[in-house]
């Protein structure tokens, strides 16, 4: 888990570097998930010295981004109808929200998968 950990903070640094610079550099909160990823990435890097710790705030981290973004999201259908005010904004939260989305169902997994081997060796 820290190595998906440390791959999806590398993807949403990328992710909002591209969103600032496809942006012409105008809204910082094109960042956001590069901002997101920085963190994620870091608790991917405490995740290899300590497990629980590391993860359990990656996991955190990302369902706030999940909820941050929800907003964005919402406006996917706007953004299909071409009505949408910031299209690049609900493009790049809907990214970041899938991603996180797939990342705490795999930390989810991961922990159930943990927690009954563990049981196992009882």
């Amino acid at each position: 888990m820290p190595r998906i950990t440390i791959g999806l903070g590398g993807v949403l640094i990328v992710l909002g570097l591209i969103s600032y610079i496809a942006t012409a550099f105008v809204s910082w909160t094109a960042l956001i998930p590069a901002i997101l990823g920085a963190v994620i990435l870091v608790s991917g890097i405490v995740g290899l010295k300590n497990l629980k710790l590391g993860v359990h705030i990656a996991l955190v981290v990302a369902v706030l981004g999940i909820l941050g973004t929800t907003m964005n999201v919402m406006q996917l259908g706007a953004l299909l109808a071409g009505e949408a005010e910031r299209p690049a904004a609900v493009i790049t939260s809907t990214i970041t929200f899938v991603l996180l989305i797939v990342y705490v169902v795999l930390g989810i997994r991961s922990f159930m998968v943990a927690r009954r081997w563990k049981a196992s060796e009882a």
